[in-house]
């Protein structure tokens, strides 16, 4: 019986100390974390926090040392659902919002709130009522930017103690109620209506503008060619009138001549009284050729004749 015990015993001791060795190798393995990138681990000791492990090797110590949390550092992006909202004036819509966050400090994470994600949710729902809820209906349609600076700002400043940087919130999309949006799409409808009513107005403005210009620019080419024109003919009646006065001039000249020459030869020819009656019989029947009406004809013939003798003196002198 005795010699069935030790040889138990035999093998039953290096059993046991390769189960303790293979136990030890376990837990020294198990002591030994890789924090792989963009990743943080929050360790406890007898738990209480002890460090932040950033990228790469670490050990801790078995039994005492724990990872508490492990913690994504990257920029995470958060879908919630839609929440009803009632703006100033009294219009109940339905708005999600997509809110783009990163953990900054691991410590504050792990130990700052329990379910930090439900906490942001929650606030934003809250920050958004109040922020909606002092606008219009209108004005909430119009002011997305505005809305997502001030829920972006306002989140940001409550999630700081729980090392969360919120760095950016946008509405996803804003619901009005049914009976609203058939109220704004015949808004628009009319909107747009009096747009093209008012384009079609100015364009048919122009338009009579253009004509009207159109017409005045044609009357007054029409005067200029007119006022040319007239210039033109006048500056041509004129040189014909100057034509004209130098023939007649010429033909005064002409006569003149030949009618002195004509008294030169009667002077050299020695006429006597009465050829002088007869050159002076001629000379009133010339005269009355013209255009004159009325002839003043002397009493005395004689006087005639004295006249035209007084004449061939004077050009005899």
């Amino acid at each position: 019986m005795n010699l069935n015990n030790d040889i138990s015993l035999e093998f039953l001791g290096p059993i046991l100390l390769a189960v303790l060795a293979f136990i030890v190798i376990c837990v020294l393995i198990s002591c030994i974390k890789v924090v792989p990138q963009a990743q943080a681990l929050v360790v406890e000791r007898l738990g209480g926090y002890q460090a932040t492990w950033g990228v790469g090797l670490h050990f801790k110590v078995p039994i005492i040392d724990r990872v508490a949390k492990r913690v994504l550092l990257k920029e995470q992006v958060v879908d919630f659902a839609p929440q009803p909202v009632i703006t100033k004036d009294n219009v109940t819509m339905r708005i999600d919002t997509v809110v783009f966050f990163q953990i900054t400090d691991p410590k504050l994470f792990a130990y700052g709130v329990e379910n930090p994600i439900m906490a942001i949710e929650n606030l934003t729902a809250t920050t958004l009522r109040n922020i909606i809820g002092d606008m219009e209906l209108d004005q909430t349609l119009t002011s997305r930017e505005v809305i997502n600076t001030k829920m972006r700002a306002s989140l940001d400043q409550a999630t700081d103690p729980w090392g969360i940087k919120v760095n950016r919130v946008e509405l996803k999309n804003i619901l009005p109620p049914a009976q609203i949006v058939d109220a704004m799409e015949k808004q628009m409808k009319a909107e747009r209506e009096r747009r093209e009513a008012i384009l079609i107005a100015e364009g048919e403005k122009k338009s009579s503008i253009l004509r009207a210009e159109g017409k005045k620019e044609s009357a007054i080419l029409d005067a200029e060619a007119e006022k040319t024109a007239a210039i033109l003919r006048a500056e041509a009646a004129k040189e014909k009138m100057i034509k004209e006065a130098e023939g007649q001039a010429e033909a005064i000249l002409k006569v003149q001549q030949a009618n002195a020459e004509g008294i030169r030869l009667v002077k050299e020819a020695g006429a006597d009284q009465a050829v002088l009656t007869l050159k002076s019989f001629e000379a009133l029947e010339k005269v009355a050729d013209g255009q004159s009406t009325k002839i003043i004809i002397p009493s005395e013939l004689q006087n005639v004749a004295g006249l035209v003798k007084a004449a061939t003196e004077v050009a005899k002198d």
